[in-house]
């Protein structure tokens, strides 16, 4: 078959290549099953009481000890192993597709609370986005009101220096006009 049996123990799942250990209908790694049968008598995949016992098999028996097995059995006796056997793989392919039906249920489920939390993620950012935005409207609002006021007094500014200048030249002439009245004024008091 296509399919790689896997040790039974939820902790191991690893291939099984070489040698196993089948107890009941579950089959384990000989790591596992060292282990495991050491410290009890229960099956660890379903937790049965072991009566019969474990038996190491070969994964890749040769073909002198497949012909050893069956030979000298009455032909009932091998359909009725065949049959075990096909039983046990359908066992362990149904035991496979659940234990991976699991898995796609608990990916499934993850996948759904990391697009909760990323939906509430992407809820806040955008809202805090919408928050900034705002304020960065507020602010150009606010920008846009004190460039008009920089150039209001800029204009006021430049009218006042303007009114300044017509008085300074006002001054000047005025003090010209002054000074050249007093000049006229002590020639005329020097000349009387």
């Amino acid at each position: 078959m296509d399919t790689d049996l896997k040790c039974n123990r939820l902790t191991c799942r690893k291939a099984l290549t070489d040698k196993a250990v089948v107890v009941s209908s579950h089959i384990f790694c000989v790591e596992c099953a060292n282990e495991l049968f050491n410290a009890a008598r229960l099956c660890p995949a379903c937790e049965a009481s072991l009566t019969e016992p474990s038996v190491v098999c070969s994964l890749h028996p040769t073909n002198d000890y497949k012909t050893s097995v069956l030979s000298g059995l009455a032909p009932s006796i091998i359909l009725e192993i065949c049959s075990r056997a096909i039983s046990f793989w359908q066992y362990q392919i149904y035991q496979e597709s659940s234990f991976q039906q699991a898995v796609v249920r608990n990916l499934n489920d993850k996948n759904a609370q990391s697009q909760k939390q990323l939906d509430s993620v992407v809820r806040e950012a955008n809202g805090e986005i919408s928050l900034l935005n705002s304020k960065i409207a507020e602010l150009e609002r606010d920008l846009e009101l004190e460039r008009r006021k920089v150039r209001e007094l800029q204009e006021s500014s430049r009218d006042r220096d303007r009114e300044y200048q017509k008085l300074k030249a006002i001054y000047v002439l005025q003090s010209h006009c002054v000074a050249s009245d007093n000049v006229f004024i002590s020639r005329r008091r020097t000349t009387r």
